[in-house]
């Protein structure tokens, strides 16, 4: 039988994205946790991951592998936090894949919260806009703002996410204030990053809306600071645009239209029947700290 140590070991390289990594979160130096990887392929006579000189990679026997073991370390975690029934038995590392802005916004500040409570868990924040695969990257969850749909994933929502078209008042000023959907032709828009059309719910129902302007950007915060500099109207995240929206920098315009209600914040997580107690923990502590009217609503 293939030695559970050596299962944790391949499972923390690739929470962790490298042997050096996984090394120092348990203890070991890279050379050891290298044996132990490499012990583990000639048991199972094949190669797990892909090694160059910057990176490794998982091959697809690997993944394979991956997949049908996290349940069974999932279940061993589980196990111990039963019969320990303390939540100083928390420990190992947390891989979690979350949007680049909401994480460094609304994630990064409340990191130290959770971790003062479990000093013995290592925490690895990836901030991303692309929706990552979660057990092929080796993340324990993902923090995802969009309609889900992906079967094969479980989802718990955390938050609604709302969304309003906005402009500066001196964006306003220069070119009028829309009255209608249709006015929007006559206006600046200023698409997203992703290059979505808009999808906005209004007196007439779900509608879409394709902005065209002067700015094609990658990045949601280069948007954000487009719009608040006057540069033309744009559909923002509340979450994102909340303070300014408060303090006068920014103007909502065609109230009648927001985004789409099946918008919504998620922790996503594979499917399997035991959910590491450190996942449910840190997904509990953001519902907590979230919740049905989060903090940049009020």
């Amino acid at each position: 039988m293939t030695n559970l140590g050596d299962l944790e070991i391949f499972s923390r390289v690739i929470a962790m994205g490298s042997m050096s990594a996984a090394g120092r979160a348990l203890g070991l130096s890279p050379a050891v946790v290298s044996k132990r990887v490499k012990r583990l392929e000639e048991r199972l006579g094949t190669r797990l991951f892909q090694r160059t000189t910057r990176q490794i990679s998982l091959t697809e026997a690997g993944q394979g592998f991956y997949e049908r073991i996290v349940g069974i370390l999932a279940g061993i975690e589980e196990a111990e936090a039963f019969v320990s029934g303390r939540s100083g038995a928390v420990r190992g590392s947390l891989r979690i894949s979350a949007p680049t802005s909401f994480g460094r916004m609304h994630i990064a500040p409340h990191l130290k919260g959770f971790m003062d409570q479990y000093p013995e868990l290592v925490v690895n924040l990836i901030l991303t806009d692309d929706f990552s695969d979660i057990v092929g990257g080796g993340f324990d969850l993902a923090i995802r703002i969009g309609e889900l749909s992906d079967s094969s994933l479980v989802a718990r929502r955390l938050a609604p996410v709302r969304r309003v078209l906005c402009a500066s008042p001196g964006y306003l000023a220069r070119r009028g204030v829309p009255a209608t959907l249709e006015d929007l032709a006559q206006h600046v828009c200023l698409p997203p990053h992703t290059q979505d059309v808009w999808r906005l719910e209004g007196p007439e129902g779900s509608v879409t809306y394709r902005p065209q302007g002067p700015l094609y950007t990658n990045s949601s915060e280069v948007v954000s600071e487009a719009v608040t500099s006057g540069m033309g109207i744009a559909l923002r995240s509340t979450w994102d645009i909340g303070p300014a929206l408060k303090n006068g920098e920014l103007v909502q315009v065609l109230p009648d239209y927001e985004s789409s209600r099946n918008v919504v914040l998620s922790a996503v997580y594979p499917s399997r029947q035991f959910l590491p107690v450190k996942v449910r923990l840190f997904i509990d502590y953001l519902a907590e700290l979230f919740g049905p009217l989060p903090y940049w609503e009020r």
